[in-house]
């Protein structure tokens, strides 16, 4: 009866660390703390900065490319967060890529104002448009309101939610053999201004 009583035991402590290791995966690691940048680089001279929780991206003077990238790298993964855009400028976000400079290799969810595609995966420095959504989706998008945005990695297959809505699936060999960083994007050309909030990672 008493090695019933531990196997019993052990079997129940054994279950619970499964069930709180499995918890802590599917609840993944939140990317911004609210409160500044730490986890995070940036790329170029525009303007990164955290407002009253909120991270905020916004084109400077140079009206040039700017990056803000983890320090980790991620390959299998589910990523979301939240974005508002106030203005009417191109954002995105990278997923397996590197940076010199300014210079971004890898690939993007688009987040773009209403009739410019975003939840596409555009390939930077490369083959370009992979895939756009079907033009009858742009409805998902809530310009100046704010977005959920779901983008899950795993092996050479993409897929990219808004609002819920799937928007884009994709197998693609190149991508499948990557490896790196996620970055968010400030586009050239200025006029851009967006609010970033509840980034999250599962690491798959």
């Amino acid at each position: 009866m008493k090695n019933l009583f531990c196997a019993l035991t052990l079997l129940s402590l054994c279950l619970c660390l499964n069930y709180c290791s499995t918890a802590k995966k599917a609840k993944g690691q939140s990317l911004f703390n609210g409160k500044n940048l730490d986890g995070w680089e940036i790329y170029g001279t525009e303007k990164w900065y955290v407002k009253d929780g909120l991270l905020y991206c916004e084109s400077g003077p140079d009206k040039q490319y700017g990056y803000l990238a983890t320090k980790e790298k991620f390959r299998d993964f589910e990523l979301s967060l939240e974005f508002l855009q106030e203005a009417n400028g191109n954002s995105g976000v990278f997923f397996r890529s590197s940076i010199e400079g300014t210079k971004i290799t890898g690939w993007q969810a688009e987040v773009a104002p209403p009739g410019h595609d975003t939840g596409g995966i555009y390939e930077s420095y490369g083959r370009g448009w992979l895939i756009k959504p079907d033009k009858a989706l742009d409805k998902y998008l809530k310009m100046g309101e704010w977005n959920t945005m779901k983008i899950r990695v795993l092996g050479d297959q993409v897929t990219t939610w808004l609002n819920d809505q799937q928007m884009i699936t994709l197998k693609d060999e190149k991508i499948g053999k990557a490896n790196g960083q996620i970055a968010l994007q400030i586009h050239d050309g200025g006029g851009i201004k967006v609010k970033w909030k509840n980034i999250r990672v599962v690491k798959l």
